[in-house]
């Protein structure tokens, strides 16, 4: 139980801050810029919104579940969490709260949220490469090594078989 407060509390200060009121603060520097967008970038957008808030809670419920742990930095699982989500990506969190970002950018028709959720991710990827993938090799070792051989940092593609013909 209080594993789940913890990483509760984390959610709302560290990715509401970045997912709802960075979008928030952008939007608001350009006046008129709430307006509801028309039918298909809507629509997508809140897809996108789904997507991106399922993927973030399955992974913090993995995290707490398995790992017995929080994403934050101060209470991080105590078990190196492979399973789920994490089975195709190093770091499905971030990918949930980029697409978070993204899909307010879709929804509200705002280049500026879309920027946002550029910069975000890019340092998104300096926090992976600086601190936590040296951190998670100096803590579990052979473990990470042997999963960042077969599991890709953000996003395991679909790979085609060789010579498979995909034609009528």
């Amino acid at each position: 139980m209080l594993i789940a407060l913890k990483a509760l509390l984390f959610t709302i200060v560290v990715p509401g801050t970045v997912a709802v009121y960075g979008p928030y603060r952008v939007l608001g520097t350009y006046p008129g810029r709430w307006g509801f967008s028309p039918g298909a970038f809507r629509v997508l957008g809140l897809a996108c919104a789904a997507l991106g808030a399922a993927i973030y809670f399955w992974c913090l419920w993995d995290f707490a579940s398995v790992g017995r742990g929080t994403p934050a930095p101060i209470d991080p699982p105590r078990v190196l969490v492979v399973r789920g989500l994490y089975r195709y990506s190093r770091n499905p969190m971030y990918v949930g709260v980029a697409t978070f970002i993204v899909a307010q950018g879709l929804f509200f028709r705002a280049a500026a949220v879309l920027v946002y959720a550029a910069i975000v991710f890019a340092l998104f990827t300096g926090v992976v490469l600086l601190y936590e993938e040296p951190s998670l090799r100096r803590k579990y070792g052979d473990a990470y090594a042997r999963y960042c051989a077969q599991t890709p940092r953000w996003l395991q593609l679909p790979r085609l078989k060789r010579g498979a013909s995909y034609g009528p």
